[in-house]
């Protein structure tokens, strides 16, 4: 029963190594290749299935289900190569002269065996059984080896010559199936001399360890790597919108706020107001004084030196609020919490440094402050007309741009 403890360890290793590509579904956009691994793996479950059978009712003598036994174990195992055949193809991604070879060899044996199967039951050609209840293999059995290893042979001088020239992802591969194509090979040699030995069981079993440890495994890297390259990918992504989204977001000239981030607070502070969730807040509206003029006299370099140094004059008096650039010179900051409650104290110390810049030839701010109003504002915008309007009394109250400048 030695026969049988072998089928029966040859399928323990197809399922043990196996098991997860056996059990997993076929999904329709699968690679070609995967699939036909896990076909191939189906058709060699079922032929150690049909193997053991074989040798248990050898081992009885039940001669009637052993001859039907015996027919269906030659048409699995033409199966089995057809398969093997497609799996290559699929997995060397070839698609020349010898990948239609592969396929007409692998197809042809099958087709050879479906028709010599029902003419042996007449014509011995590929086994029969003496009144002893001996097995005999006929010339088809051993023509059908033959066929398989010319098949298997040819494979492997295929993979063998490529291997060297292709890229390092398909030289693995072309090495994978050169070798599992000799050691295939090997035992099936063997099995024409030895009929009653499995030879052909012990090939499939070891063929199919090494297909799993370098196909299945090293894919796997090849996926992990894939993986990698697409996350890196992901992440560099994510930095060019981390990127643009700063340069929408924040003012190039002076590192603020930008008015796209400025219409996106408006839009959060009426959707606060209208669900009745938004308590205290005020804006401050600030303008720069005499921008035009420094632009047209000085130029705009000059110009720009000033709109920065009233932003540092803006952030360094609101530290604890965000400050918008919404125009080429004006300013909005969002008063809220600690600021809010100290908005007329950071307002005064803010009019008094325009005040002494004012008398030195600095930079000249106006600022106009209004708050929040709930039985009086429906929105942002609102709040922002009565700033602006305070913002207006307060730049001509102060004086024109000092002629120091």
């Amino acid at each position: 029963m030695y026969y049988c403890l072998i089928d029966c360890l040859a399928l323990l290793v197809l399922l043990i190594l196996n098991h997860d590509v056996v059990l997993k579904k076929a999904a329709s956009d699968e690679e070609s290749s995967k699939k036909n691994y896990r076909y191939f793996l189906y058709v060699l479950i079922t032929y150690y299935f049909v193997d053991f059978l074989w040798a248990w009712l050898y081992e009885i003598q039940e001669l009637d289900w052993l001859y039907l036994d015996t027919e269906v174990y030659f048409i699995v195992m033409a199966v089995s190569v057809w398969l093997w055949t497609r799996y290559v193809v699929s997995y060397l991604d070839i698609n020349n002269s010898f990948s239609r070879f592969l396929k007409y060899m692998g197809g042809g044996l099958f087709f050879g065996v479906v028709m010599a199967t029902p003419l042996n039951r007449f014509w011995p050609l590929m086994f029969y059984f003496d009144s002893s209840g001996v097995y005999h293999a006929g010339i088809a059995r051993d023509g059908m080896f033959i066929h398989q290893i010319i098949l298997l042979l040819l494979t492997s001088i295929y993979a063998f010559f490529f291997a060297p020239v292709s890229n390092e992802k398909k030289r693995q591969r072309y090495w994978t199936i050169g070798f599992s194509g000799l050691l295939i090979m090997f035992f099936v040699v063997g099995q024409i001399f030895f009929p009653t030995y499995p030879l052909y069981a012990i090939s499939y079993m070891l063929g199919g360890c090494l297909l799993r440890t370098f196909v299945i495994e090293n894919e796997r890297e090849e996926y992990h790597r894939n993986l990698e390259l697409a996350l890196e990918r992901e992440r560099e992504q994510f930095n060019e919108l981390n990127k643009a989204w700063t340069l929408a977001y924040k003012d190039a000239l002076t590192g603020v706020k930008s008015k796209l981030a400025y219409a996106e607070k408006i839009e959060q502070i009426d959707r606060e107001i209208a669900k009745g969730i938004r308590q205290e807040l005020a804006l401050v509206v600030l303008d720069v004084n005499n921008l035009k003029r420094i632009n047209d006299t000085l130029g705009h370099d000059v110009g720009d030196a000033y709109i920065k140094e009233a932003c540092r004059l803006i952030c360094d008096s609101f530290k604890k609020s965000p400050v918008y650039r919404v125009g080429g010179d004006e300013f909005v900051v969002f008063l809220e919490q600690e600021d809010y409650e100290n908005r007329e104290k950071l307002l005064a110390a803010f009019n008094a440094v325009v005040e002494e810049n004012r008398q030195h030839g600095a930079v000249v701010v106006a600022a106009g402050i209004a708050e929040y109003v709930p039985e009086q504002d429906n929105s942002c915008k609102r709040i922002f007309d009565r700033a602006d309007e305070a913002m207006y009394k307060r730049k001509h109250a102060l004086k024109m741009f000092p002629k120091t400048l």
